[in-house]
């Protein structure tokens, strides 16, 4: 039996309050793990509206929007526990603050990846925000082809009693990055059978080489349109 109390509440592991018997002190312990979680859906609403006063800002200067899209997640318990036993720390709610720096995650996709660079600098020269770690993937890729960049920034919160930092994984990726990221989690992925072959890997990898080459050739192009833009704004309006 689980007793009620803060002393135990900061020391019972997920797998005793899921072994309790009693519905009430399991409810009662596992309140930190409930408020935890609240506030990292906090945090995530912090920086994703920092996100959307960027994009609203930027879309004035850039006549277009280079956020195209975010998306947020908070990381399900079960992927929370895995992951402390992978690291070989006890599963509670101290450590997951501790050594996980991705239960609250934000996907930014962009049009560009010079995008992708620009919405990263203006979000970590915010005097609140502080960069914890940084890893680009779009110019260093994994072995797989995968590319994006993720940041881990930490940011204050302001709660009814307390101010609290938080950390907030967020990843950048392009449109076409993506679609391949999707599309070779669910090959590599899938259930039914083992098809992920390493002939199939190599054909993933050769795709990711390629996407990246159009995402560099599309960036281009629109430099090149938005330029024929101002030319032609500029024409008109001297009468030259």
């Amino acid at each position: 039996m689980i007793e009620k109390g803060e002393k135990v509440m900061n020391t019972a592991t997920f797998e005793e309050l899921l072994g309790s018997e009693h519905t009430d002190d399991f409810i009662e312990s596992a309140r930190p793990f409930t408020k935890l979680m609240m506030q990292y859906r906090c945090a995530m609403l912090e920086i994703q509206t920092k996100f959307e006063v960027l994009n609203t800002e930027l879309s004035l200067d850039e006549d277009r929007n280079p956020i195209q899209s975010v998306c947020c997640r908070l990381k399900q318990p079960v992927s929370i526990i895995e992951k402390l036993k992978r690291k070989g720390q006890v599963v509670c709610v101290e450590n997951i603050e501790k050594y996980i720096h991705d239960v609250a995650g934000i996907r930014v996709i962009c049009a560009f990846p010079e995008d992708i660079y620009l919405l990263a600098d203006k979000i970590c020269a915010q005097d609140d925000i502080r960069l914890i770690e940084k890893k680009d993937y779009i110019r260093f890729p994994k072995q797989n082809g995968y590319r994006s960049l993720h940041l881990i920034l930490e940011v204050p919160v302001f709660f009814a009693d307390e101010k609290k930092k938080m950390q907030v994984e967020v990843q950048f990726r392009t449109i076409a990055m993506d679609f391949w990221a999707s599309i070779e989690h669910k090959v590599r992925y899938k259930k039914e059978g083992n098809p992920f072959t390493p002939q199939i890997e190599e054909a993933l990898k050769s795709c990711a080489e390629g996407i990246h080459k159009i995402d560099l050739k599309m960036q281009q192009i629109s430099k090149q349109a938005n330029f024929q833009t101002l030319k032609n704004d500029f024409m008109e309006k001297t009468g030259v």
